[in-house]
């Protein structure tokens, strides 16, 4: 399966499968999302860190073009840093985020003060879904996506399980951290009361707040969307893994009728 961008530095090709549901001239949100995640992780870092937060706002539609990457540490200390990653378009910024490392430590906490047990199905026990159960775009075909709270796909608050089938960069593994930050962007189609034939409730933004890194290939979007009366919403989901829950994320919504 061919990849989604392929890097040459800071340079960055991108294919068609980044493509999203309602223009597939511009990407699926959860693609650059991963590209971010990406080149977060090849910033340098003077002791051993992990991402703690990861924050994407969307300035302007992501193309399905060629894009640079342009990373800045911000703040440098012994237990964090600040990182600041930019994609741009023919020179224009399309995608900035910031984000924060933390030292990584053992400090003996008991396992059940950090254990988060999930309150929901496994993977391998979850519905499939195909079809008309899923919003289809060009990236999304290559994730798969199990619903984890009962037996149909319904509006409203959810539970969906997400596997990324396919490679993210030419010749590189999908980091965890790349598998959070696609399930991440996946919040709102997870839990949109709202028909996606009739409306757009397209992100502004992403953050990704992590206890720690998922574990394994499958991670659980457990979600539900708050919306107001002026064309805004939130959507909020905690994210496991199958060992338990491991982080959050949240979204900033624009709402439209098609």
């Amino acid at each position: 399966m061919q990849a989604v961008y392929e890097a040459f530095g800071d340079l960055v090709e991108t294919r068609a499968s980044a493509g999203g549901p309602w223009d597939p001239s511009l990407q699926h949100g959860a693609a650059p999302a991963a590209l971010v995640a990406w080149a977060v992780e090849r910033i340098e870092t003077p002791a051993p860190m992990r991402v703690a937060r990861l924050t994407l706002d969307l300035l302007r539609p992501v193309p399905v073009a060629p894009l640079e990457i342009r990373s800045e540490v911000v703040r440098q200390g012994r237990k964090i840093q600040v990182a600041s990653i930019t994609l741009l378009s023919l020179g224009v910024a399309v995608v900035r985020a910031i984000v924060t490392k933390v030292r990584i430590s053992e400090p003996s906490i008991p396992p059940e003060l950090y254990k988060v047990a999930l309150d929901v199905p496994a993977p391998e026990v979850s519905l499939e879904l195909s079809g008309e159960q899923r919003i289809r775009s060009a990236f999304l075909e290559g994730v798969s996506a199990r619903l984890a709270t009962g037996t149909e796909r319904r509006p409203g608050p959810a539970a969906m399980w997400f596997r990324a089938n396919q490679p993210i960069i030419e010749g590189e593994p999908v980091s965890p951290l790349m598998r959070a930050a696609i399930a991440a962007d996946f919040c709102n189609g997870v839990s949109s009361p709202l028909d996606a034939k009739q409306w757009t409730f397209i992100n502004g933004d992403v953050t990704l707040s992590l206890a720690r890194l998922p574990i394994g290939e499958w991670i659980l979007v457990n979600a539900e969307t708050w919306l107001g009366p002026d064309g805004g919403g939130v959507a909020l989901a905690r994210l496991g893994d199958e060992t338990g829950y491991f982080g959050r994320a949240a979204q900033s919504l624009i709402i439209e009728r098609r």
